[in-house]
């Protein structure tokens, strides 16, 4: 791997994979009156109050979550990603086709969008065009317990989803920490979630059906199931729009949703280990040091000082549970049980603890994503690796938000950012600090970029027939 140096910071040239590139390629030859034609047809289609140039629809459809990522905030400062021409509303699953028809028909690139969450710009157009909002196809067409799914509409929030599953005697799966995201939303480019530490990711069997509408001029909607349907999860909307979903349920489990805290961040991340280590199997466990502690929301379960072991967990495996928090030095907090408490679990989970950490002190940190068991066995050293002198003579320390997995342990390293330092600089000192992790054991995923970056083969498959001409969410290839 190559390597360069700018103001002392060694680091590697080869960071495509990294950071994205906002050039053209994939652009969409289209005009301003193609945008027109489009917009004329999509009121034919969805009248008036279905079709949207004002600037606040503009403006609300140009947002994600990407601010957690300071180099993808200094791209959109620059003006590096685009804003949509028109966002148009579908009202129901029918009127997609004609739609992508449309589209298609004017040569004008679609980004499809559910609330928006997601963090790494995928929703965010790249070059203008439509934007198609799916969050007003909300329809649950049902739970079927003996086959084990869940039917619902694109639009339909996971929250909604999760809710109506436990109302049948159901759970989903999984679901993810941003639980007001959309099924399609999630399916199209989240991953993983509360439940993943059993089930695995979300395109490892979650999926059982999916109807999805191509970018082609005859566009209808596509029935897939089955081995069919898994490949199209997790493309960014790249391979056809998703407009419905056939998803795993199972019977609901009877959880408890527990906060333990503990001395320090060490003897915290070994209980977690633990957890993970005796087969506990709770549908989620996350882990933090009193530096992030303190900046989660106050709950008295999360105590001032202390580090923080919290989860969902079978009420048959608590006494295990409260062992291990013993033989570890820690206490008990709190035990509580029904859906509200377990969405505020999975609020606290994932990248959620780094949202926390950045909203009470902006501009001051970017994080990376890591698995490994030396996020834990050598943690001291993966700490080093973004840990910074402050001028001062002191050290500004990196931190880690821990999550357990069915066999591994992984989660965010936040890297601190020092007051002034350019964006190069952060820049550089995340891609020196890639190989380092590596060399320690640790894998690293970027959130500085938006590509397709999950078996960008196959995706470039499934798009070769569902989006012919390259309209769908153009510029996400690495």
């Amino acid at each position: 791997m190559s390597e360069a140096v700018r103001e002392g910071v060694k680091v590697s040239t080869d960071v495509g994979h990294l950071f994205a590139v906002a050039g053209d390629d994939g652009r969409p030859d289209f005009s301003p009156a193609d945008v027109d034609a489009l917009v004329d047809d999509l009121i034919a289609v969805l009248g008036p109050r279905g079709v949207s140039q004002l600037p606040r629809s503009v403006d609300r459809a140009s947002r994600d979550g990407s601010g957690m990522s300071p180099v993808i905030t200094a791209q959109l400062d620059a003006g590096e990603l685009s804003v949509p021409d028109v966002v148009c509303y579908p009202r129901s699953v029918d009127e997609v086709p004609e739609i992508m028809r449309a589209a298609v028909r004017h040569g004008v690139p679609v980004t499809t969008r559910g609330k928006g969450t997601g963090n790494y710009g995928q929703v965010l157009p790249r070059f203008g065009g439509l934007v198609l909002d799916m969050t007003s196809l909300t329809t649950i067409h049902g739970v079927d317990p003996d086959a084990g799914t869940i039917t619902a509409d694109a639009g339909t929030k996971m929250l909604s989803l999760e809710s109506y599953a436990q109302e049948h005697g159901q759970q989903l799966w999984m679901y993810p920490s941003t639980v007001q995201s959309t099924l399609g939303g999630f399916l199209g480019g989240g991953s993983a979630g509360t439940g993943t530490i059993v089930h695995g990711r979300n395109h490892e069997g979650f999926v059982t059906a999916v109807d999805i509408v191509p970018a082609t001029a005859d566009a209808r909607i596509i029935h897939l199931e089955g081995e069919d349907a898994q490949p199209y999860v997790h493309t960014y909307g790249v391979a056809g729009v998703i407009v419905r979903a056939t998803v795993k349920v199972e019977p609901l489990g009877d959880w408890r949703n527990v906060y333990a805290s503990f001395p320090d961040r060490s003897s915290a991340f070994a209980a977690a280990t633990a957890v993970m280590r005796a087969r506990l199997q709770p549908r989620l466990m996350s882990a933090d040091g009193p530096d992030i502690v303190a900046a989660l929301p106050d709950d008295e379960a999360l105590v001032p000082g202390r580090g923080s072991v919290r989860g969902i967990l079978d009420a048959s495996r608590l006494t295990e549970f409260e062992t291990i928090v013993a033989d570890h030095g820690g206490r008990m907090e709190a035990s509580r049980t029904g859906i509200n408490a377990s969405v505020k679990l999975s609020t606290l989970s994932y990248n959620h603890p780094t949202w926390w950490l950045q909203k009470k002190e902006p501009g001051r940190w970017f994080h990376m994503e890591c698995q490994g068991t030396a996020v834990v066995d050598r943690f001291e050293e993966v700490l080093d690796v973004y840990s910074v002198p402050d001028g001062g003579g002191n050290e500004l320390r990196a931190n880690f938000h821990l999550e357990v997995g069915n066999d591994m342990m992984f989660g965010m390293l936040n890297g601190p950012v020092l007051p002034g330092e350019s964006i190069d600089t952060v820049r550089d000192r995340i891609a020196a600090g890639v190989p380092q992790l590596e060399a320690l054991g640790v894998s690293v995923h970027s959130p500085h970029q938006w590509y397709i970056d999950l078996e960008p083969d196959r995706v470039r498959r499934l798009a070769a027939d569902f989006d012919p001409h390259g309209l769908l969410n153009p510029g996400r290839w690495m």
